[in-house]
C-alpha cells in the first residue's frame, strides 16, 4: 500500500491510504440482506442471485447461515456445486455447532462473528472480553483444524473499546485468521472520525481489514469510503442496501463512487448493476426507489429546462458517468419544468422542427397537462397536445407504449 497526505484533512494523522489493487467485495446479501424484516428468499431466488453476484465478479458470497438448519444447508450446497467464481462464504457466530455446520455443506470458508462492545458482551450474552477472547480462538482453531479458512467479524465495534479491539485482532492475525470485518452494527460511525480512527487500527495491525456498514443515518456508503480510505480493502456491501433495519452499504453505491470519488481500480461488471437490482428488489418484494441512487429509474431523468439544455449540449454538465455505466439510459422527461429545449427535443422524435413562435403555446399547455397530471408526460398526452395547438403533422409515428416523452 501507498500512504499519501490528504490535503482536505489538516491534521498530521490524516492520511489516505492507497491499495496497490483493486477493492475486493464481500456481499451479504443472501445473510445480511435476507435477514431485513419480512423478506425471505426461495432456494430458486437465492440460487439466482448467487449467480447474478458471480457473473458481476464479487470476490465473496456470503450466502447464508449454516447453522440455520436443513434447508439452509441444502441452499448453500446447491450454491456450491455451481462452482462459482466467487468464494462462497458461511456466517456463523463463534460457536463451535456453528462451525461444525458450516464444515458439513463442504464450505472452504467460514466467517465467525464475535460481539466486541461491552454492550453486547454484557447485555446480550451476559459475558465478559475475556470470554469472547478465549471464545473467539477456540472456534478459530477448530475451524482451521477442519481445513477451513476463517475471517473473523468484531459485532458492534464502533462502540468498543479500541484497544481491546486492537489486541484480540493481533492475536487472531497470529492465529492465521485470513481478515478482519470491522462492523458499525448500528450505524452510529461517521466518516469524518471513522477516517481517524480506522487508519490507527490498520497502522496498529497491519492485513486485509474489511469495513461491515450499516445505514441506520445514511451513513453508510460515505463510512465505507471512509474506511477504504483508512486502508481497509475489503468492503461488505449488499444489492441496493438491502439488509436489517436501514439496511446496508449498497454494492452500486460504493462501487461507483471508489471509481469516480476516490479513482481506485473496480473489477467488477457494473454494467449489471440495473439487472441486478431489479432481480433482487423483486425476491425481496421490496420495490425499487425511482431515485435510488446509481440504479433508480430517475436517477438519469432530466426534465428542467436547464439540466435539458445543459446534457444536450454535453451529458457531463448533469451526469456524473455515463448511465451506460451501470447498465442504465439517458431520458429526457417532459413535465411542469421542461423549457424550449426539452420541447424542441421532443418535437424532433415525432420529425417536427418548430420556430419558437409555435413553441411556446405548447410548452404552456405542457406544463398545465404536468400540473393536472401530477407526473410527467407519456407519448400519448404528448401527441394529445400536438393535436390542440396548430403544428406540422408528425412525420414520425409515436412509440406505442406508454413512455415519458
Amino acid at each position: 500500500m501507498m500512504t499519501v497526505r490528504d490535503p482536505r484533512f489538516p491534521s498530521s494523522s490524516a492520511t489516505v491510504i492507497q491499495p496497490d489493487a483493486a477493492i475486493k467485495f464481500c456481499d451479504t446479501t443472501l445473510r445480511d440482506g435476507e435477514q431485513a424484516p419480512g423478506v425471505a428468499f426461495t432456494a430458486a431466488e437465492k440460487l439466482a442471485i448467487a449467480a447474478a453476484l458471480d457473473a458481476i465478479g464479487v470476490h465473496q458470497i456470503e450466502a447464508g447461515i449454516p447453522a440455520m438448519g436443513v434447508t439452509e444447508r441444502d441452499v448453500l450446497r446447491e450454491i456450491l456445486a455451481t462452482d462459482p467464481q466467487a468464494e462462497i462464504v458461511g456466517w456463523c457466530r463463534a460457536d463451535r455447532r456453528d462451525v461444525e455446520a458450516a464444515a458439513s455443506c463442504g464450505l472452504d470458508v467460514a466467517h465467525l462473528t464475535i460481539p466486541v462492545s461491552d454492550l453486547h458482551l454484557k447485555s446480550k450474552l451476559g459475558r465478559d472480553r475475556t470470554w469472547a477472547r478465549q471464545r473467539v480462538r477456540e472456534c478459530v482453531a477448530d475451524a482451521t483444524d477442519r481445513g477451513m479458512r476463517v475471517s473473523v467479524g468484531f459485532e458492534d465495534a464502533s462502540r468498543a473499546d479500541d484497544a481491546f479491539v486492537t489486541d484480540l485482532a493481533g492475536e487472531l492475525r497470529e492465529l492465521g485468521v485470513t481478515r478482519l470485518r470491522w462492523a458499525d452494527t448500528v450505524g452510529l460511525l461517521d466518516p469524518v472520525s471513522a477516517h481517524d480512527r480506522l487508519g490507527r487500527l490498520v497502522r496498529a495491525v497491519p492485513g486485509p481489514w474489511e469495513i461491515h456498514a450499516h445505514d441506520d443515518f445514511g451513513l453508510a456508503t460515505a463510512n465505507t469510503i471512509a474506511a477504504v480510505q483508512a486502508g481497509f480493502t475489503w468492503v461488505s456491501t449488499t444489492v441496493l442496501g438491502l439488509g436489517e433495519r436501514a439496511g446496508n452499504a449498497p454494492i452500486e453505491e460504493v462501487a461507483m463512487a471508489l471509481r469516480h470519488l476516490l479513482k481506485l481500480p473496480v473489477d467488477l461488471d457494473t454494467t449489471a448493476f440495473r439487472s441486478l437490482a431489479r432481480l433482487v428488489s423483486r425476491a425481496a418484494r421490496r420495490p425499487l426507489p425511482a431515485g435510488k441512487a446509481v440504479v433508480g429509474e430517475s436517477v438519469f431523468a432530466h426534465e428542467s429546462g436547464i439540466h435539458v439544455h445543459g446534457i444536450l449540449r454535453h451529458p457531463a454538465t448533469y451526469e456524473p458517468f455515463d448511465p451506460a455505466e451501470v447498465g442504465g439510459r439517458r431520458r429526457l422527461a417532459i413535465g411542469k419544468h421542461s423549457g424550449r429545449a426539452s420541447v424542441r427535443y421532443a418535437l424532433a422524435k415525432y420529425g417536427i422542427d418548430a420556430e419558437d413562435s409555435e413553441i411556446e403555446p405548447l410548452l404552456e399547455r405542457v406544463r398545465a397537462a404536468a400540473t393536472q397530471h401530477k407526473r410527467g408526460l407519456h407519448s400519448r398526452d404528448f401527441q394529445e397536445l400536438l393535436g390542440r395547438v396548430e403544428m406540422p403533422t408528425p412525420r414520425v409515428e409515436a412509440p406505442q407504449r406508454e413512455e415519458q416523452v
